[in-house]
């Protein structure tokens, strides 16, 4: 059964932030255990498997709506939501060298740098990825 979802434009917007959503959480779980097994990083309180999964995929369809917004909005939304997206990406990098997480400096440290390195993969995937695969027709065609 083929069904016409796909050319709906609020549905492939909401199905593209869902896969990419996947596609982010295995990367960023990947990424969680490379740079914990590297850094010896201990602390899991805030960063682990579980907020990965839920919070991943949970954000990406939501992101997915707010591209939606954008391109009905305003006339250069796919434009405008890269340009806002990279900012927040930007500011949100910002914040996340500046958090203190643990009295020991070196946990500390490792903290930022395994926040950071989601925030980029999350962010880059959102100013980036998403807007180029909505625009995809053979995204569209193969996977959605």
């Amino acid at each position: 059964m083929d069904s016409d979802y796909k050319n709906i434009p609020l549905s492939k917007a909401i199905m593209t932030g869902l896969f990419i959503g996947i596609i982010d959480t295995v990367i960023c779980l990947v990424y969680n255990l490379v740079y914990r097994d590297f850094t010896g990083f201990p602390l899991s309180a805030f960063i682990n498997v579980s907020t990965l999964i839920f919070a991943v995929n949970l954000l990406f369809p939501v992101i997915g709506l707010v591209y939606f917004w954008f391109i009905k909005a305003f006339r250069k939304g796919h434009l405008l939501f890269v340009i806002v997206f990279a900012l927040l990406t930007v500011f949100f990098s910002w914040k996340a060298e500046g958090i203190n997480r643990s009295p020991v400096h070196s946990f500390t440290i490792q903290f930022r740098g395994l926040l950071l390195g989601i925030v980029l993969i999350l962010g880059a995937s959102a100013s980036l990825l998403l807007p180029f695969l909505y625009r995809s027709k053979k995204f569209a065609e193969q996977v959605l």
